[in-house]
């Protein structure tokens, strides 16, 4: 196999190999984790390109698809500092196919609504936890914090959750 490096020494074959497949994985997490088509955009993007100048070093670690998840949700929780406030998206537009209900699409916002209105560590662990289906250690790792605090984090969002619900 012929590699193709470029001027920073980086394997841009190999880089894209690894990237083509797991791309669309990757925005379906920062959207989860983001709360925005947009803002998801972006991360992946950052992340990436970040991974991109890395190469040599991400590529050779045990998991680089959960070194690039964690700095897709290391960007989304810096940017989100910086700015020193939360957004709340608003439900996207989508196509809906004849067997969606009204029931199940207001649920399904309702959920959603109720995610984002978590803080940005909170958020992404439930993301990880119940849309990527990781457990406890994979959460810390790719949030780059303790399993006790992925534990925590999750086990307080889920009492947030439970009591917007009652309270509805």
């Amino acid at each position: 196999m012929v590699t193709t490096v470029d001027k920073a020494g980086v394997d841009r074959a190999g880089f894209e190999t690894w990237v083509t497949p797991r791309l669309p994985g990757l925005l379906r997490f920062a959207y989860l984790v983001t709360g925005s088509r947009d803002a998801a955009q972006d991360a992946v993007q950052g992340a990436l390109a970040a991974a991109y100048e890395k190469w040599d070093h991400v590529s050779t670690r045990a998991q680089p698809d959960q070194y690039v998840r964690r700095m897709i949700a290391n960007s989304h929780v810096s940017q989100w500092r910086r700015i020193g406030r939360r957004e709340f998206s608003v439900a996207e537009p989508r196509g809906g196919s004849a067997a969606d209900s009204a029931e199940q699409i207001a649920e399904h916002d309702a959920v959603w609504r109720m995610c984002v209105g978590l803080p940005p560590q909170q958020r992404a662990a439930v993301v990880l936890r119940f849309y990527e289906d990781l457990d406890y250690r994979e959460i810390a790792r790719v949030l780059d914090i303790s399993e006790a605090t992925a534990r925590s984090h999750i086990h307080r969002a889920l009492i947030t959750l439970r009591t917007q619900l009652t309270s509805e």
